[in-house]
């Protein structure tokens, strides 16, 4: 059914409905998105507007999408700006008929049942058999939203969900109807998943579903326990942040980011509907919040919230809510021995365990953070969902957490929460004390990880497919075609799996390389932290790989990981440790032996594709550009960033950025020479740009037109393993280094110092800068040769590392070094 989504309407044009239709246009879906059509104002009539003009007419539509254009990167909902020549816009009144062309209409106009009611007797209009309807509703009941619907449309009727941002969020909550079809939501799920990139979690048709009720629950206990503790919103967000397994923004970030007039409505609409929730009272929104409300202090959008920045003597200053007397205080930074203690251990259950396991008023105030988030999700199955995985998807998917709260509990350990539950003289869920009696929420059997069952507690098989259709509020009549999804062409690889499998034939301290099966090899990288810097195990692994998939007949070779990042660039300590005791043979031995590494596999007798995600800097970079073919995740970021410590890209980063932005002149008559491109190369290099998605790295040249890019990342390796069995039985035909590479020379080189000393001059760049900024046009241009003089790729690579070398020598480059290690941020000196 997801090949049949060839083209979706969206109707409704605020953020919600606008980042939906901008995401569909990022995945190559075409969509229509439709608003209402204004009355004319009184300016409107004073500048001589008509009611017929198309402008104005489509004025809420075409000024989101206009909106939309002008957002900057990364929280754009566009990956690149081209992408919305997909989108369409218009009206109901005038373009209502156009839905007939889209195989999905989804609404995502006003939380008012009264206007939703009317958009579908619309859509009914111009309804055609197969077409799937579906509401973006927040926690509007889906009963009385298709209760003047046709019959069939019904069936082809639910909620779709989506999060806030559409493009970075991965969760969509399905909630399906009495009479839906679980056959049609089975097939948009699959298209969610695997077109549009989304984590699918089912729910039930009850207040704000699955994360929002699990996740606003877990704020308001926060407000409550707060309170109790006396306690500052920045101390709670040093808590309830990374130590806790959740994102940086932590807690009264979030908020302020979501809005806490959103927030306010979603907590009183559970206030409001769930007369029997035992912890109905958490959801009432405090005193102090309403009058937040009232005072229009609702977050980051109108400057001021739990949050406030400012300036103070000219520099910027944050300040914080005191809720006891309205008034902003200076932020401080907490300090709680259990929180720096927790922040030294590796893996976030382990974290999780070491902080709630403290004796300070931080690992209190943790303990029962995560307490009651556990007991109160234990508590809503089956009322919001069936499952724990639904639940602790959700929560990772919407929220971002790194755990779920069962797999929090696990993590703890569910004997131990029983037992502290138990002593702080609370009832303990059922499900809790079941988990605790046969050894968590999850456990392995054989290789499968399995999750125990909430209406059995019995253990089944953790879904590894899209959708897993809630049987129990479906009609007996469409219970029978409830199944999960398969697809055995498409498959979520899981590293840890090969690994118990036995599948890990060659390991060092830095990397391992595994059989993927099919005859395809993974180099795969595990240095600090699942940072993956570049360092010489690595190396040594890169090297090893070429001999070994020979050796053993892998037809092919995948790059990638699993860790937190592809790779955050190379070894900088090790960097400054060489330089700063002038070994400089082995600071020139750092960088040939990647560059060496880097052309075995460019040039390797196989098939190579590398497969960045997250953050691929420096050396990252290096190593992802020099395969076949990138298979990207959408969400990567490319850059070369050396500049950033001093000196230039020296693993074949300056020649891999060169190459890419001359292929297009090399060889074309047409073209007398290659400066404009080299120049684009030179920029991106001196200016250390870092592109914020994968498409934007393709249109800038770092990646190239032919690179693929997996919009879900969890089929990242198994899409890049699918490219090098594509290229195997196609019959590879392995390429030879270039060694007729078309330089700029003199004249072009002496255009880039002059553009340098006039930034200098300007103050634009320091001294140091400029010293830089001349090696990286030396490298890029070949220096003092003649226009359009022949280089080979070694040739190349020797300017790189020599100009490196004699960077590391200068003590200013030194200093950006250690600067970075300790602050985590440039130095412009």
């Amino acid at each position: 059914m997801s090949k049949d989504i060839r083209k979706v309407a969206v109707l409704g044009s605020g953020v919600m409905g606008c980042a939906i239709a901008c995401h569909l246009a990022n995945c190559g879906i075409p969509a229509l998105m439709l608003d209402i059509v204004l009355p004319l104002s009184d300016d409107d009539k004073a500048k001589g507007v008509k009611e017929t003009d198309p402008a104005h007419r489509n004025k809420l539509s075409a000024g989101a999408l206009a909106k939309a254009l002008a957002a900057k990167q990364p929280m754009s909902p566009l990956y690149v700006n081209k992408n919305a020549q997909l989108i369409e816009v218009g009206n109901f009144t005038d373009d209502m008929h156009r839905i007939a062309e889209c195989d999905w209409v989804v609404e995502v106009v006003l939380e008012r049942m009264d206007i939703k009611k009317k958009v579908f007797a619309q859509v009914a209009e111009y309804w055609k058999p197969g077409m799937i309807v579906t509401s973006n509703t927040s926690g509007l009941p889906i009963k009385e939203m298709a209760s003047e619907m046709p019959a069939e449309m019904k069936k082809h009727f639910f909620v779709t969900h989506f999060f806030n941002p559409v493009r970075h969020m991965k969760l969509l909550e399905f909630v399906l109807g009495e009479d839906t079809d679980p056959q049609i939501a089975s097939a948009l799920a699959e298209f969610g998943e695997k077109v549009l990139g989304k984590g699918i979690v089912i729910g039930k048709d009850t207040p704000n579903f699955v994360a929002n009720r699990i996740g606003v629950y877990g704020i308001m206990a926060v407000l409550k326990h707060m309170q109790d503790m006396d306690m500052r919103f920045d101390e709670i967000d040093a808590i309830a942040g990374p130590p806790m397994g959740r994102p940086k923004s932590a807690v009264f970030r979030t908020a302020d980011l979501v809005g806490l007039d959103t927030f306010s409505h979603v907590s009183t609409t559970v206030y409001d509907l769930c007369p029997d929730d035992e912890q109905r009272d958490v959801f009432k929104v405090p005193d102090f919040m309403k009058k937040m409300v009232e005072n229009g202090w609702l977050g980051n959008k109108s400057g001021q919230g739990f949050y406030k920045k400012d300036k103070v003597d000219g520099k910027k200053a944050f300040f914080i809510l005191d809720y006891k007397t309205m008034e902003y205080i200076p932020s401080a930074k907490a300090d709680f021995a259990s929180v720096k203690k927790a922040k030294k251990v590796d893996g976030v259950g382990e974290r999780i365990k070491t902080l709630v396991n403290g004796d300070d008023k931080a690992a209190e105030f943790a303990w029962k953070a995560v307490r009651d988030s556990v007991i109160y999700s234990c508590n809503r199955i089956p009322e919001i969902a069936d499952d724990v995985v639904n639940i602790d998807n959700g929560m990772k998917w919407g929220f971002a957490w790194d755990m779920g709260p069962f797999e929090t509990a696990d993590a703890i350990g569910t004997k131990d929460m029983v037992k502290r539950i138990k002593a702080d003289g609370l009832e303990v869920p059922k499900i809790l004390d079941e988990a605790a009696k046969k050894g968590g929420f999850y456990k392995k059997i054989g290789p499968v990880l399995n999750y125990l069952d909430a209406e059995t507690f019995t253990y089944k098989p953790v879904p590894q497919t899209a959708l897993q259709l809630n049987t129990n509020q479906l009609s007996e009549r469409v219970q029978g075609a409830v199944k999960y999804l398969t697809d055995p062409a498409s498959k979520k690889i899981s590293i840890a799996a090969l690994y118990e499998a036995g599948k890990c034939f060659a390991r060092n301290a830095g990397a391992s390389l595994l059989d993927m099966g099919d005859g395809v090899c993974l180099l795969e990288f595990h240095t600090y932290k699942g940072m993956n810097p570049v360092d010489a195990d690595i190396i040594m692994m890169m090297m090893q790989c070429v001999e070994e998939v020979q050796k053993r007949g892998f037809v092919g070779v995948v790059v990638g990981n699993q860790g937190q990042n592809f790779s955050v660039g190379a070894n900088l300590l090790m960097l400054l440790m060489e330089a700063r005791q002038k070994n400089w043979d082995n600071v020139e031995k750092a960088s040939k032996g990647l560059q060496d590494a880097a052309m075995l596999l460019k040039y390797a007798p196989f098939p190579v594709v590398t497969a960045p995600f997250g953050m691929v800097l420096g050396g990252g970079y290096e190593v992802a550009s020099q395969g076949d073919m990138i298979c990207a995740a959408a969400e990567t970021y490319p850059g070369l960033v050396e500049v950033g410590v001093g000196v230039l890209p020296a693993g074949g980063g300056c020649k891999e950025m060169l190459l890419r932005h001359t292929e297009q002149a090399n060889g074309n008559k047409n073209e007398p020479s290659t400066f404009n491109f080299v120049r684009n190369a030179f920029e991106s290099i001196a200016m250390a740009k870092v592109a914020m998605n994968a498409q934007q790295a393709i249109e800038w040249g770092m990646f190239r037109p032919t690179d693929h890019v997996s919009i879900n990342k969890d089929y990242l390796l198994d899409d890049a393993k699918q490219l090098v069995l594509g290229m195997a039985r196609a019959g590879y035909n392995p390429k030879s280094p270039k060694k007729d590479i078309r330089m700029p020379g003199r004249q072009y080189y002496a255009a880039f110092l002059n553009a340098i000393w006039t930034m200098q001059q300007g103050n634009y760049i320091s001294e140091h800068d400029a010293l830089i900024a001349k090696k990286v046009a030396k490298v890029l241009t070949g220096g003092d040769i003649a226009t359009n003089a022949i280089m080979t790729e070694q040739d190349i690579l020797d300017m790189e590392r020599e100009a490196f070398v004699s960077l590391c020598g200068t003590e200013k480059t030194q200093d950006r070094m250690q600067y970075m290690l300790q602050n985590n941020k440039p130095l412009r000196n």
